[in-house]
């Protein structure tokens, strides 16, 4: 009987027969189709910012400076704000009556929020938009682009119609006109918006925007008016909710 010549391979032998089995084995059809893939994305991304740069090539220079203008501006409103914050926890932190300081900067962060929350009547400077549209050709995407391109400007508060505008204001068209949180307005839509005019106007005059949307339509037509004295008086009215109720305030226990 003939003995038993195989032998236990050694660990070496035992890793490459690991690797080999784990390895991917890639044929030429593999090969090909991740390197068009490769291809294929790489041509995506060229594509993407040669958009992104002719869109800003095809603009005229006085074009560039007034973006490059409204981007400052923003970043000086932001800076603002930061300012603001940063004095009021300072003075939260030094005062000698940190009480009456906490309740002061809690009332105007009331009011704020009232007038954010549109329960709340405003006042200040800003600007009166027109949008002009007969034949109902615009409707409700170019009100709702107008209120975006206001927000992103600073606008404060404002009112469309009759109707105050918030974060959760819908806008739907309908026969004859476009329903704002339900209510049907009818062209022409006047805005009634408070913020800073010099930057709430440039910002509609931007390339692309509401102004030369609706301006190069067939019927429509827009108007920006300067005001120092603008009023945001359409209130909306505070739901009561339907599930939430004010949690109660555990009494203190006595320590023995």
């Amino acid at each position: 009987m003939r003995p038993d010549l195989r032998t236990e391979p050694d660990g070496a032998t035992v890793r490459r027969r690991l690797a080999r089995a784990f390895s991917p084995k890639l044929n030429r059809g593999q090969l090909l189709a991740g390197l068009l893939c490769a291809v294929l994305g790489f041509a995506l991304v060229v594509q993407f910012r040669q958009t992104q740069d002719s869109s800003l090539e095809n603009l005229r220079e006085t074009d560039l400076v007034r973006i490059l203008d409204d981007v400052s501006q923003r970043t000086s409103r932001l800076q603002d704000e930061s300012d603001e914050l940063r004095s009021t926890r300072d003075q939260l932190l030094t005062s000698s009556n940190q009480e009456q300081v906490a309740r002061k900067a809690a009332q105007e962060r009331v009011d704020v929020l009232g007038i954010l929350a549109g329960t709340a009547p405003a006042t200040g400077p800003g600007i009166q938009l027109v949008i002009t549209d007969p034949d109902g050709e615009l409707g409700a995407v170019t009100l709702l682009d107008a209120v975006q391109e206001l927000r992103d400007a600073g606008a404060e508060a404002m009112q469309v119609g009759d109707v105050r505008v918030v974060a959760s204001t819908s806008f739907v068209n309908d026969s004859g006109g476009v329903r704002v949180d339900g209510t049907l307005l009818r062209s022409p839509y006047v805005f009634q918006v408070i913020g800073d005019p010099k930057t709430l106007s440039p910002a509609l005059g931007i390339p692309g925007g509401v102004l030369a949307t609706v301006n190069q339509s067939q019927s429509g037509s827009a108007t920006v008016t300067e005001m120092d004295q603008v009023v945001v008086d359409a209130l909306r009215r505070v739901e009561q909710p339907q599930y939430a109720r004010p949690a109660e305030t555990p009494s203190a226990t006595a320590s023995p």
